[in-house]
């Protein structure tokens, strides 16, 4: 192992290896908590980075297996430390482009979940750190490619759930009712409930008629700004 990294305790259970490069943040809670994962379910995290999402998922939802994907080697090299270290049976990463995805069956999955790059490729500042890049900026896949890819891997009714930039919106829906996922859900989130939104969750459901149901904005902090709201509190510590 070429690179050092630290655990970070999500709970007496969980801890996730971390490094500079991948690392993860309030959205990975937030869009596990929004994918409401059901013990039946069989899940792809597609770009999982440092495997957060499935880390969260295998503690609040127990699914009956996940899969996470991640195109960079450093990324599932620390994701397979997490797994050890943790002893999880239930989750596969998969080192792997998701526009050439061979390793998961098409048509085999319930829900597929997404943190992707928020900026299009050549919009703002690129990051020196390559990783960062790739996390940040659709060098390597666009929104199109993720929506492309879980429209293949999820069965009929399957559903999809993408967290992104308020900006990013249209693109997003676009994208996803061009692979035949149809947008069913969408939240908005706000650090305070008089600010405008920073993030959105939306999820899709493929094959579905159209109808999307706009959910309550979440404030990420209590009407004083210092503490977390109570939805807040309850979404990160899940732990308890």
């Amino acid at each position: 192992m070429d690179f050092k990294y630290s655990f970070e305790k999500l709970s007496d259970e969980i801890k996730v290896c971390v490094t500079n490069e991948h690392k993860f943040g309030t959205d990975a809670f937030l869009l596990a908590d929004f994918a409401n994962v059901r013990q039946k379910d069989i899940v792809c995290d597609l770009g999982t980075g440092c495997g957060i999402i499935p880390m969260i998922l295998s503690k609040i939802a127990k699914p009956k297996h996940i899969y996470g994907v991640d195109i960079q080697q450093q990324a599932i090299e620390q994701f397979k430390i997490g797994i050890e270290e943790n002893k999880q049976t239930n989750i596969t990463p998969i080192l792997a482009d998701l526009k050439d995805l061979k390793e998961i069956e098409n048509g085999s999955l319930d829900v597929v979940t997404c943190n992707p790059p928020y900026k299009a490729n050549n919009a703002g500042i690129l990051s020196e750190l390559t990783a960062e890049k790739i996390a940040r900026h659709e060098v390597l896949c666009t929104i199109y490619d993720v929506c492309n890819t879980a429209s293949k891997l999820l069965k009929f009714g399957g559903r999809i759930c993408i967290c992104q930039r308020p900006e990013r919106l249209a693109d997003v829906i676009t994208a996803m009712k061009n692979a035949d996922l149809e947008p069913k859900r969408l939240r908005f989130i706000a650090k305070h409930s008089t600010d405008a939104p920073w993030l959105f969750l939306i999820e899709g459901k493929k094959g579905s008629k159209p109808f999307m149901k706009v959910l309550p904005t979440l404030a990420v902090y209590d009407d004083n700004g210092k503490e977390f709201s109570k939805e807040m509190q309850k979404i990160y510590h899940w732990e308890d």
